[in-house]
């Protein structure tokens, strides 16, 4: 392919990418499936990379995080960003209003919209470009979040309109009721703490210091604000969100004028049933003055402008009765107790189900099998046992304690250092057993089309798989024998189990299910040991080594070692190896652990090289067996300093870390150059 034809190929995908993205994240009207945009979005990645003098700032390849963070940096607000005062019933809604009104001495017009319960972020886009993204932080001085910004789906990183000059947008961040149940009982499945609500979430999602964790989020940006509207000739705040609309910025909708109290009261009323179906959590109604012109001579307080209120809605909250509590035992061997009690009508859904969490939750609760409970939708979405009922509790009612032996496989279940989950401590308990299966055969691991839930527990509850390499162990004839499954359907799957032998390796590490370990880090381990025996090797004997990989820490390193060092897990990889699945290439071993005087040895790179891009250097460098890291630290060894360095060089010499020349690093790669 001639290289005009490439860069016109990079351009192309590049602008068509990104409007599919548009087109699923914003406007929910996919016109491609999953794997065509993952095609698309693999073949611009593999060109950039081939010719990176073609990769832009606001391609979307990216958006895919990675980085690891030093630490957030302060940004101080043009303007400051205030936050609302709360009208927590009606009466105080209708004194605002009335104030307005009556210091114009006519009725103004109002617009009304959805709060989102989100972070507040402010975005700047420099000739249409997004350049910085900062948190409100105190409203005068708020955190620099803009790689994080990068990885939101929705978030444009170029403008689809000609737009001259700096232009200064503010909004919510969040995450909407789908993405918080996904991410949810994802931590539930590993133990973690869960999100309280879906500000929380989006909160911490945005502030974490790893841009990679921020990706999984599936954070949404909606926005309702712009700085200096004069500038831009809006006049109303009706205006403003047509011009947000107009340029390609995302914005929730849902707003209405209203010309009286009686208009706006409707509202109210109509967004208290209509909330509980919208796709993003929200907890009020914004009511701004429309006419900005306006609003200077209302003036603010210390904290919130006058001329804006937030109409709160208050929890939905029933009481109800325990009629049982069950434990479920999930992938990773967690114990989780789960209210059942009478239905109640909540947020516009009948619930039957919540969960409890953790034996923490039910010792703070103190709720037993019998309890009168309330119950609400934690964020309008998950529902939750706020508190029980003291008074009305029947006799002989006790705290629920969740069992030592797990209800499953009768195995112990032991409550780990430092937990909250309480976990089955056998590995190949049927619970478990068919959660990780149904994981190992999924999409991003071994990708065994036919392989599903159902199937896979039918095949457990038969006795037929005992682990994994068992899949690749079944003749064809037992599958065809099962539930729904033909001679065609096992013909098929069996096709898709001998393709699936043939996956890379990061699949293969994804697949096994090790602990805290998912598709990127699986990527990153693959890359690094080119073999997973190298990778077993280092687990066992050097886990040191885990370390200087970018984005391990300590418990990651400690969950690899652990799951290594388990005896049916040895044997399931011989299994699996007997099997004839991918392990690795030899050469790609090598590749990724030469014994150099760089083997193991951590690089920071800061400053403009001369010689190299900044690419190729870190190429080299893990050719050679080192590893490359975005920051420096105590376990740095060396900082390769070219031109103009920054923070990084200064923080290197504090901590006395070796600083090298682009001269000196050329001396030390001149075999692998």
């Amino acid at each position: 392919m001639e290289e005009e034809k490439i860069r016109e190929r990079i351009s192309f995908l590049q602008a068509e990418l990104t409007r599919h993205s548009k087109l699923y994240y914003t406007n929910d009207a996919p016109e491609i499936s999953d794997y065509e945009y993952d095609a698309l979005f693999a073949e611009l990645k593999q060109l950039e990379e081939r010719f990176p003098q073609y990769k832009t700032e606001t391609s979307p390849t990216q958006r895919v995080g990675g980085k690891i963070l030093e630490g957030f940096q302060k940004i101080t607000h043009t303007v400051p960003m205030m936050s609302l005062d709360n009208a927590l019933n009606k009466e105080a809604l209708s004194e605002f209003i009335t104030k307005i009104n009556d210091y114009f001495g006519a009725n103004c017009e109002f617009l009304c919209e959805p709060k989102i319960d989100g972070l507040a972020v402010s975005c700047i886009f420099q000739d249409g470009v997004f350049v910085e993204g900062a948190t409100r932080g105190n409203g005068v001085v708020g955190e620099d979040v803009t790689e994080n910004l990068k990885t939101v789906k929705n978030l444009p990183l170029k403008l689809p309109v000609n737009l001259s000059g700096r232009l200064e947008v503010r909004g919510e961040a969040c995450i909407d009721k789908i993405g918080f149940e996904r991410l949810n009982a994802s931590r539930e499945e590993e133990g973690l703490t869960l999100f309280a609500n879906p500000r929380n979430a989006a909160a911490g999602s945005l502030r974490t210091l790893n841009t990679r964790e921020t990706a999984k989020r599936n954070l949404k940006v909606f926005f309702y604000q712009v700085v200096e509207p004069e500038k831009w000739g809006i006049k109303t705040q009706k205006e403003m969100l047509e011009f947000i609309q107009n340029i390609g910025l995302p914005c929730q909708g849902s707003h209405t004028l209203a010309t009286c109290e009686a208009e706006i009261i409707s509202y109210l009323d109509n967004w208290a049933n209509l909330r509980h179906s919208h796709a993003i959590d929200t907890d009020g109604v914004v009511v701004k003055l429309n006419d900005i012109s306006l609003r200077s001579s209302l003036g603010a307080t210390s904290h919130a402008p006058r001329w804006a209120i937030a109409f709160k809605f208050p929890p939905e909250e029933k009481i109800t009765q325990i009629k049982n509590i069950e434990v479920t035992v999930g992938r990773t061997g967690v114990l989780t107790p789960t209210a059942v009690f009478d239905p109640v009508r909540l947020a516009g859904t009948t619930v039957r189900r919540a969960s409890l969490h953790n034996q923490d939750e039910i010792d703070g609760l103190d709720v037993g099998i019998g309890d009168f409970v309330w119950v609400r939708k934690a964020g309008e979405i998950i529902p939750e046992v706020i508190r029980v009922e003291k008074e009305k509790r029947p006799f002989g009612v006790s705290k629920f304690v969740i069992p030592n032996i797990c209800p499953v496989c009768g195995a112990a279940a032991v409550r780990n250092c430092g937990e909250v989950a309480i976990r089955c401590q056998n590995s190949s308990c049927p619970a478990q057993l068919k959660q990780k299966l149904s994981y190992f055969a999924s999409r991003d691991a071994m990708n065994i089309t036919g392989l599903g839930v159902k199937l896979v527990a039918q095949l457990i509850d038969k006795g037929v798989f005992k682990n994994a390499a068992d899949i690749y162990k079944t003749d064809i004839k037992i599958y065809s024998l099962m539930d729904k499954m033909g001679e065609k359907s096992a013909l098929n799957l069996v096709n898709a189990i001998e393709a699936s032998k043939n996956r890379p390796l990061s699949a293969l590490i994804n697949a096994l299910g090790i602990s805290n370990i998912g598709q990127k880090t699986a990527e990153d381990l693959a890359s690094h040991f080119g073999k997973l025996d190298a990778l077993a090797h280092a687990a066992l004997y050097n886990t040191e080594v885990l370390s200087f990989i970018d984005g391990i820490g300590e418990v990651l390193a400690s969950s690899i070692k652990t799951w290594f060092s388990q005896e049916q897990n040895k044997n399931l990889i011989e299994e699996l190896r007997v099997a004839g699945l991918n392990f690795g290439r030899e050469e790609d071993a090598k590749k990724a652990t030469p014994q150099t005087e760089i083997t193991g040895k951590k690089f920071v790179l800061t400053g403009e090289l001369e010689g190299f891009t900044r690419k190729y250097a870190e190429e080299i460098i893990k050719r050679m067996g080192g590893v490359t890291s975005s920051s420096v630290s105590s376990k740095t060894d060396f900082v390769l300093a070219g031109t103009a360095p920054g923070s990084k060089f200064t923080k290197a010499q504090a901590l006395g870390i070796k600083i090298i020349n682009e001269e000196d690093f050329r001396h030390m790669v001149k075999d692998f150059i």
